[in-house]
């Protein structure tokens, strides 16, 4: 498996657990280890579940229904763009934007089968909760990955992946997709369904 490749898997995997969400709105370090103790198994599950390749991308995107914030994901993601996008523009965005990233990772995830997260400690920082795992491809080098889970809304929020800011790397390619379409987000939205 190539660098590339390798990133793109283990971006997928910390991508899914980075957006799911804690029961609690106010939460403690030992509730954030837990939390992503449990989405890394329920990661595994999924991967190691014999799917096709289309309903792997379903689960994935079913995961991300149930567990993640994708409002602020995608606002974030788009940019300066979100403050003057109509409601319905942000909502057909947001949708597409999901399923885009279900696919952008999930056609990775076979790659990661018989890995695992081991989760190595926690910290505070501000209003959130830093919890450090070591996330390890079959029969490749663990990596260091950083999941923030906000307090105040009770999400992760980010992941730092072997130094990368998952949160920015995806603001960087969608804003370039926008600029490409002329900044308009109802062809921005085409686009990304046409990719997925």
């Amino acid at each position: 498996m190539n660098d590339l490749s390798r990133r793109a898997v283990l971006a997928g995997l910390a991508g899914t657990a980075a957006m799911a969400a804690l029961p609690a709105l106010s939460l403690t370090q030992d509730q954030a280890v837990a939390f992503v103790q449990g989405m890394a198994a329920d990661i595994e599950k999924t991967i190691n579940s014999g799917k096709s390749d289309a309903q792997m991308y379903q689960a994935f995107e079913q995961l991300m229904n149930k567990y993640a914030d994708m409002d602020v994901i995608a606002r974030f993601a788009l940019g300066p763009a979100a403050r003057t996008a109509s409601s319905s523009e942000m909502s057909g965005y947001t949708a597409a934007f999901r399923t885009y990233l279900s696919k952008k990772y999930g056609a990775r995830f076979r790659e990661f089968i018989g890995g695992d997260i081991q989760v190595q400690g926690s910290r505070t920082d501000k209003r959130a909760v830093i919890v450090s795992a070591k996330a390890k491809p079959k029969g490749q080098a663990a990596v260091a990955v950083d999941f923030h889970v906000s307090d105040r809304s009770g999400k992760v929020f980010n992941v730092i992946l072997e130094g990368v800011n998952l949160l920015t790397t995806e603001r960087t390619e969608i804003t370039s997709l926008l600029d490409q379409q002329g900044g308009s987000i109802p062809k921005l939205t085409a686009e990304l369904k046409k990719r997925s």
